[in-house]
């Protein structure tokens, strides 16, 4: 474990650091307040010190204040240590931000017994963050295949639609379907099946640029949102996607499975501002055309009339 010491005597900082290092920890030591703060409130700083009260540019209760200003990192567990004994004087460096205080001189194995109190504090905050990211990941992602969930990649359609339409570039929407899937469970089992939908959740992820979305829309079907997608080169996308499922089986424990996949896709420059759901439905539509068509192909959704996307603000603006 990291730990910081922050003391402008020498020997009092080379007495502290050997005693640390000699307990197994990985000792930072500094002779001033300010240099103490400037690595605390690093993200990557140590989460452990030992501040002495009295030192130049900035005191240790002063280090507790800057250290808790700063929220959004973790916890960081600080220990002051000084020769004043007054409660009033304690009060003061606990209110500043401190956890605990030891009197100079120090005895070291109650020095130790308060670390490892700061220890665990500091294992039980990693456990609860732990926990926090944990549950905001379950009720933001699906829990098969862990894409976004129906939810969340909705709401991220969304704002992505806005943001076109609003800067006039066009989003791609891609609702995708794996064919014959009842088979691929009644042939091969649901185990089988779920192998499929995890590999298929990979291979789309892999298929498009770090800031498009991949969510998955419900069963078999998945929701492809292409960030900033020129109309030109829609189609040539959505044929990429489409060979990456169909270039090759997956491996389950039941087999090799071969898979392909129909894609309905929508561009949103040629649709204007249009609800959300209208879009989903014109997209759905161009999907049942994929798999009447013969499946394993790209149908594209196309308006019965061509829509400016200017002329699309105007109607957002004016409503």
């Amino acid at each position: 474990m990291r730990i910081l010491i922050a003391d402008d005597e020498v020997l009092s900082r080379r007495l502290l650091q050997k005693t640390l290092e000699r307990a197994g920890y990985e000792v930072t030591a500094l002779e001033n307040g300010r240099l103490a703060a400037e690595q605390l409130c690093k993200r990557d700083g140590p989460r452990l010190a030992l501040l002495d009260w009295m030192m130049p540019e900035l005191d240790g209760p002063g280090v507790c204040r800057e250290v808790r200003k700063r929220n959004e990192q973790s916890y960081v567990y600080m220990v002051l240590l000084t020769s004043k004994e007054a409660k009033e004087d304690v009060v003061a460096g606990l209110e500043s931000g401190a956890d605990d205080y030891l009197t100079k001189p120090f005895n070291a194995e109650e020095l130790k017994a308060r670390l490892r109190t700061g220890l665990r504090i500091l294992n039980l905050e990693d456990r609860l963050v732990e926990a926090r990211e944990e549950m905001r990941f379950k009720a933001t992602h699906d829990g098969l295949t862990s894409l976004w969930n129906r939810g969340v990649i909705l709401d991220l359609l969304g704002r992505e639609l806005d943001r076109s339409c609003r800067e006039r570039v066009s989003t791609a929407i891609l609702i995708c379907d794996l064919d014959h899937f009842k088979n691929v469970n009644d042939t091969y089992g649901h185990s089988a099946g779920d192998e499929v939908l995890q590999a298929t959740a990979k291979r789309l992820v892999s298929s498009v640029r770090s800031y498009d979305f991949v969510g998955r829309y419900g069963g078999e079907e998945f929701l492809v949102v292409l960030n900033n997608c020129n109309p030109a080169f829609g189609l040539a996308r959505a044929e990429e996607i489409r060979k990456t499922i169909a270039q090759r089986p997956v491996q389950t424990s039941s087999g090799v499975v071969p898979i392909t996949m129909s894609l309905g896709l929508l561009l949103s420059q040629e649709w204007g501002f249009r609800p959300l759901e209208e879009l989903l439905q014109e997209a759905d539509a161009a999907l049942y055309a994929a798999k009447k068509a013969g499946r394993n192909c790209v149908k594209v959704a196309k308006p019965s009339a061509p829509c400016d996307i200017r002329d699309a603000r105007v109607e957002k603006a004016a409503t």
